[in-house]
């Protein structure tokens, strides 16, 4: 097998990170791995502690919130293997992951990046994430495949091409990543993955998922309650998406339909449930898209 380098990020979750370390060394032993750990400015610097394992852990620390993207960009600057699996400090690995996903790259060299399937680790039998259909441009609307769906086996050796990987766990080439570099930073948190895989498909390389690699995820299933931080990257990031992806007459729809159904629609939702002050977050998440013109720079996050 390459070498494999694994890269997670770390931010004031030390014992989910200390699990994961530990799943790892379950699993692979003796395997060739390097293991990077990137501390994305938790309040506690624990190097030591990630160091102390079972495994050789190379350990980064970042003394400001670099944002998923960056954290990630961090570990994959120090990163020396062929494949790279970016995953979750919140994951725990299960046996012959690696190995799955890997061959599955050896066999078609025009995959640049592939996802396993997602199981909540909490309920082992409910999927997260199986897949993703393709993304409508004019409305910035996709689904997650298999999400919530208890696993029957519905969804076995499905190894092909998705619509997009999942953040929480990614495996990419590493000639994938000299086509089209880094993510970009300027999302901060949600939609770089979903980004990613746009300039890699671009780049001449495919997209795939292989579900006969699992891991477990420990992410709420109740994860989609709302915050001010999510509220505003999620209509944010929406936007700025379509804006570096879509074609003028995507960008020019969507807009439209952003401005006149989204906006009302979510306005309306906000003072029906009681999230009054949710409307200038959104209304800063569109400021935003319309004062930085750029959409290649990182430009800012999280406006209070």
């Amino acid at each position: 097998m390459a070498l494999i380098s694994i890269i997670t990020v770390n931010f004031n979750q030390p014992q989910a990170t200390l699990d994961l370390l530990k799943s790892i060394y379950e699993c692979y032993p003796k395997a060739n791995l390097e293991v990077i750990v990137v501390d994305n400015g938790s309040k506690e610097d624990l190097g030591e502690e990630f160091k102390n394992t079972n495994l050789h852990v190379l350990y980064i620390r970042s003394e400001k919130n670099l944002g998923f993207a960056g954290g990630n960009n961090l570990g994959i600057k120090s990163a020396k293997g062929e494949y790279l699996f970016l995953v979750n400090n919140d994951t725990e690995f299960s046996s012959g992951l690696l190995e799955t996903l890997t061959e599955t790259m050896d066999a078609n060299r025009s995959i640049g990046i592939i996802s396993p399937q997602i199981n909540y680790f909490d309920k082992k039998e409910i999927i997260q994430y199986a897949g993703f259909t393709p993304m409508n441009y004019y409305t910035c609307r996709n689904e997650c495949i298999g999400q919530f769906e208890t696993d029957r086996g519905q969804f076995n050796n499905i190894v092909a091409e998705t619509g997009f990987v999942h953040g929480a766990a990614m495996m990419i080439r590493r000639s994938a990543l000299k086509a089209v570099g880094n993510m970009a930073e300027n999302f901060f948190l949600y939609y770089e993955e979903m980004d990613w895989c746009e300039q890699i498909k671009r780049a001449g390389f495919k997209i795939w998922v292989n579900t006969n690699a699992l891991i477990y995820h420990k992410e709420s299933m109740s994860v989609g309650k709302k915050s001010a931080l999510k509220e505003f990257f999620m209509n944010r990031n929406r936007i700025l998406f379509i804006r570096r992806n879509g074609t003028a007459m995507q960008k020019s729809f969507f807009w439209v339909y952003f401005i006149c159904f989204v906006t009302p629609r979510n306005l309306i939702k906000y003072i029906s449930e009681g999230n009054s002050s949710y409307i200038s977050i959104l209304l800063k998440a569109i400021s935003w898209n319309i004062t930085n013109k750029t959409t290649s720079k990182n430009l800012g996050y999280f406006i209070k």
